[in-house]
C-alpha cells in the first residue's frame, strides 16, 4: 500500500525522521513515547482513510453525496490526527525548551 499511496510515504518518511529527533530532543521516555506515538496514530488514521477511499472507488467511481461524505470523514480524521501529533510536539517541545 505504502509503494502507492503518497500520502502514506510521505508519513512513513516522517515518522522515520521523527524517530531520532524525538530520541534527541524528548525529555524522558514518556515524552519519546508520546511523540512517536502521535506519529504512528497519524499513520495509523491515513491507512484507515485510504482503505476507506479504495472502498468507496470500488463502489462506485460516479458521484454520490454518501460516497463523498465518507471521503470527507476520512479527510477530517487525517486532519485532526495531525493536529493532534502537531499538539503534542509543539507542547513537550515548547515545556521542555522554552520555559
Amino acid at each position: 500500500m505504502a509503494k502507492h499511496e503518497k500520502a502514506v510515504q510521505q508519513e512513513l518518511v516522517l515518522f522515520l525522521l521523527s524517530l531520532p529527533i524525538a530520541f534527541l530532543i524528548a525529555p524522558s521516555w514518556l515524552a519519546f513515547l508520546l511523540m512517536t506515538g502521535s506519529i504512528l496514530f497519524l499513520i495509523l488514521v491515513e491507512v484507515l482513510n485510504t482503505g476507506i477511499e479504495a472502498t468507496c472507488d470500488a463502489v462506485s467511481r460516479d458521484f454520490h453525496k454518501e460516497i463523498q461524505i465518507a471521503k470527507d470523514c476520512g479527510s477530517l480524521a487525517v486532519l485532526i490526527a495531525s493536529i493532534f501529533a502537531a499538539t503534542v510536539w509543539g507542547y513537550i517541545l515548547f515545556t521542555t525548551y522554552l520555559i
